[in-house]
């Protein structure tokens, strides 16, 4: 398209002068094909998700247990493979996400090489992770080990996806629209993930042992149900267990990122809104850590996701023991996932009806009474599935929350700091590590909590002190946690009004590059 000296446009073929706003028309019509989603695109985009979702539930509600009473380790032990594992992984996520935002643009893209490259050497150290060595004095080691190269090679593959949003449409309801389909996908991932190990794991739980402990207190242990298993099945038979449920999510983790990589094309930003130079490490970081709205929605969600944290990975101990449960807590978990599935379209048409934040409030603050009911109540199943749905309502806003609102505050950056860009795994990467960090601290102190309090190794029956600790991990320090995020989340600034205006902003920065370029294109060809 060329222009007259009275500023009439020409179009590149003819001399004659272009309807006035035809091709404006046109370059938004294109502009919108460019960005708009297929309900294919959504699904094949959430579906790479699930990979993350399916082994985090995995190993969140059934490593403890696996390592107290499968693998017999010390908890002291224990708590340092659980914590030290954590660590590394929230370490290795800025660190990954610096180079993601490094990568070049290859033919599939910037994201895509990491997802793919990672997830064969993925699937092989979380298959390592459920066996358990020979060698007795070398347990510790192997578990620490693999441990930490799994979460390495996860993280290679989720901040790259996690950043992927940004790259899928450049349209904020679009975006909204693919995380809500991802979230829903990721929860029944999290289904997936606890259904396969709960229910393969769940039919082959060895003969726990009796001790002092239970000779003492056969009565209680009556009451609440905790009878030795009787069946039969040995302690190898739950570690074979182990390794079969860990081969199906293996399976499951590749079939997925397969799904991703063929149904998702992702898209390169262009013009003023494309990286101009790039950042190093530390100007990255240190842009992230001096963005007000982006550390008031990670800090408020940090103290959130580390109460969920607590509650999932004492849950499995909290239902074996402290409510008799020996034979159902698979079952218990199964309802949580469930339950969070049915809910994510409801929190979805919620906060697009009522605002993000007013969803914040509502959805995570809901589980709190049901938490209070489960530890004050005698311990009763029907008590317990009902505290398992409802809390899953919860788990539901607490996965579709953070993300659905993590490109509102990129989207917010780019606004205030047009001439810095190519900062979108960064972001992703930072809130990760702190989310990923926070996981750490809770299962490390969890485990130590348990050995101080003299948690017994595959005991029928544990001391009253190990049940009074498990209660105040899945319920009183939780709740504490969710207020307190809730306290600094009141200052989030990014509202709908804020977010409104900054999705303008960005679109007229889009529609002024597009107008310019074409003007160069045009008038290129004409000369």
């Amino acid at each position: 398209m060329a222009r007259g000296e009275g500023g009439e446009q020409y179009s590149a073929t003819s001399l004659l002068p272009a309807k006035p706003g035809q091709d404006e028309f046109k370059d938004q019509k294109r502009e919108q094909r460019r960005d708009h989603l297929s309900i294919c695109n959504k699904i094949c985009y959430a579906i790479g998700g699930a990979p993350y979702q399916i082994t985090g539930s995995a190993l969140g509600f059934f490593l403890q247990i696996y390592l107290l009473d499968v693998a017999q380790l010390d908890p002291f032990w224990a708590s340092i493979i659980l914590f030290v594992g954590r660590a590394w992984d929230a370490v290795t996520d800025p660190v990954v996400g610096f180079l993601v935002s490094r990568s070049e643009w290859t033919r599939f893209g910037r994201m895509m090489p990491w997802i793919l490259i990672s997830t064969p050497f993925a699937v092989m150290t979380y298959f390592m992770i459920w066996f358990v060595p020979p060698v007795e004095e070398g347990k510790v080691i192997w578990y620490l080990v693999f441990y930490c190269l799994f979460q390495s090679l996860q993280t290679c593959f989720h901040v790259p996806y996690s950043a992927l949003t940004m790259f899928i449409s450049s349209d904020q309801k679009e975006r909204d629209s693919a995380t809500a389909y991802r979230m829903t996908v990721e929860v029944l991932g999290t289904v997936l993930g606890t259904a396969i190990q709960g229910q393969i794991v769940g039919g082959a739980i060895a003969p726990c042992l009796r001790s002092e402990l239970d000779t003492l207190s056969d009565l209680n242990s009556t009451q609440l149900g905790l009878e030795v298993n009787v069946s039969g099945i040995s302690l190898n038979d739950t570690k074979q267990a182990y390794m079969i449920a860990s081969g199906v999510i293996c399976i499951v983790y590749v079939l997925c990122a397969i799904v991703l990589f063929v149904g998702v094309k992702e898209q390169e930003e262009s013009g003023r809104l494309k990286a101009d130079r790039r950042l190093s490490f530390f100007e990255g970081m240190r842009l992230v850590i001096s963005f007000g709205p982006y550390i008031k929605l990670v800090m408020g969600f940090l103290f959130t996701s580390l109460a969920f944290m607590l509650l999932e990975g004492n849950l499995a101990l909290f239902c074996t023991y402290t409510l008799g449960l020996r034979n159902d807590f698979q079952n218990v978990l199964l309802a949580i996932m469930l339950s969070g599935t049915i809910s994510i379209p409801f929190w979805q048409w919620f906060l697009s009806r009522f605002g993000k934040k007013t969803a914040v409030y509502f959805g995570i603050t809901w589980a709190v009474p049901f938490m209070i009911m489960v530890i004050c109540l005698e311990p009763n199943i029907i008590v317990a599935y009902v505290v398992a749905v409802a809390s899953g309502i919860s788990v539901a806003a607490a996965f579709l929350l953070p993300w659905s609102m993590l490109p509102d505050v990129v989207d917010d950056f780019k606004v205030q700091n047009p001439d810095t860009q190519g900062h979108e795994a960064i972001f992703y990467s930072f809130y990760v590590f702190f989310t990923k960090f926070a996981s750490g601290v809770s299962l490390g102190v969890s485990t130590l909590s348990l050995d101080f309090a003299g948690y017994v190794t595959r005991a029928c029956t544990q001391p009253d002190l190990v049940n009074f600790t498990l209660k105040m991990l899945v319920a009183p320090a939780p709740v504490v946690l969710i207020f307190l995020g809730l306290i600094i989340f009141k200052t989030y600034p990014i509202d709908e009004k804020r977010r409104q205006g900054n999705r303008k902003v960005l679109q007229e920065l889009r529609d002024s590059d597009q107008d310019s370029q074409t003007d160069s294109t045009e008038l290129g060809n004409m000369v």
